[in-house]
Formats: C-alpha cells, sequence, structure tokens
C-alpha cells in the first residue's frame, strides 16, 4: 500500500515533500504546471490558470493525477476547496485507481477528509493493491481520519491484496512498539467499537477480499 511521487514533478513536489514548504519565486510560478501549483498550494495562480483554460480543472498528468488529487495528496485545502467549488470531480481515479480521498487519508488531512466526503466520493474505493482510504489511514495512524471514515460508513471487513483488514493492519502495526505507533489503541478502539455495531445490527456480514 504505497503512494508514490511522480517524477516528472520531481522539482516543486520533493521540495515539499522533504518539508520545504518555501512557495518557489513568483517569477518562476509561471513555468509550473496547474498541477505542481496545486501541490504548491498557490490558489491564486491556480484560479489564474483556470480563467485561461477551464479544461485544466479537470485534466490528467502522466500517472492519471488531477490538479484535485495533487493538492489532496499535498494537505493544500485551500486550493482542494477551490477546486470543488469550481466543478472539479473528487470521484476520479488515477491509472493505479489512486483517488484524492485516498491521498488525503494516506496523509492524515482530516479536514479535506470531510469535505471530500460531503461531495459524495466513493468511501470504499481501493487502488492497485487493494488499499482503500480506512486501510491508508490505519496505516499512517491518522486517527482522526480514521474517525472520519468510521462515521461515515467506511467499510471495515475489506481487506488489501497482501490480507490485511483495518483491525489486522491495526493490530500488526502495534507489535512494532514504535513511539511513531502511539495512538494505535486508539485505532483499535474505534474499530472493534464499530466492529460490535455491525456485527449486532448484520450479524452475517462477513470479510471482503479485493
Amino acid at each position: 500500500m504505497e503512494t508514490r511521487g511522480d517524477d516528472e514533478h520531481s522539482t516543486a513536489l520533493t521540495n515539499k515533500q522533504r518539508g520545504n514548504e518555501v512557495s518557489v519565486r513568483p517569477a518562476t510560478l509561471d513555468s509550473l504546471s496547474m498541477h505542481q501549483l496545486a501541490a504548491q498550494g498557490e490558489v491564486s495562480q491556480v484560479a489564474a490558470r483556470l480563467s485561461k483554460d477551464s479544461s485544466l480543472l479537470s485534466r490528467q498528468d502522466e500517472r492519471g493525477f488531477t490538479p484535485l488529487m495533487w493538492a489532496a495528496a499535498f494537505g493544500e485545502k485551500a486550493v482542494v476547496d477551490f477546486l470543488l467549488e469550481k466543478g472539479a470531480d473528487p470521484r476520479t481515479i488515477a491509472r493505479e485507481r489512486e483517488s484524492a480521498l485516498t491521498l488525503a487519508s494516506s496523509g492524515g488531512y482530516v479536514d479535506i477528509v470531510e469535505s471530500l466526503l460531503r461531495h459524495g466520493v466513493d468511501i470504499n474505493t481501493y487502488d492497485w493493491n487493494g488499499g482503500t482510504p480506512l486501510l491508508y489511514a490505519v496505516r499512517g495512524n491518522h486517527v482522526k481520519c480514521v474517525e472520519a471514515l468510521l462515521a461515515k460508513g467506511a467499510d471495515m471487513t475489506i481487506e488489501s491484496d497482501s490480507g490485511y483488514s483495518p483491525m489486522a493492519l491495526a493490530v500488526a502495526l502495534g507489535h512494532k512498539k514504535s513511539m511513531n505507533h502511539a495512538a494505535l489503541p486508539d485505532i483499535l478502539w474505534m474499530i472493534r467499537t464499530c466492529q460490535e455495531i455491525v456485527s449486532t445490527t448484520h450479524p452475517l456480514k462477513e470479510t471482503q477480499r479485493i
């Protein structure tokens, strides 16, 4: 369950992945693609590009990523909100079945996750190896994202291709005893509580395999 970067956009995006939040100089903004601008959080530049070419709103890059997907992947809430307001389709699926919701869940951006859920995205969408938004949120130890997804009915029985359900993945990560997974007991509690509710209301529901 990995989300890999786009080499074609290495300059702007790699800097941001390394924690360099400083935006590029205004003189160079014109050289960036719409996708790079979205990932950089350049709302005004994104708006300017759209005013000249509305087709950029839904344009997919080499991997099938849209500007909305790049903004979601890097936690750029202002850009996400702007693009959604302009009519960007949050249900678009990239070449390896990545979605804006999966990318936001993987990054732990709960405000974006909640915004996308309000726009009717498929909460159980899965990528090339069966990873769902819930599985990615659990893997990243993003408690708030897990909570938001469960509250909206994310399916806890779906397993990835590697055979992990959200509960099994949380347990496996908890066995690492890493400080980075200090919040996993909360995740386990949330999943177990939801499972008890589901088992009470739907006692015959079985685990699904992608």
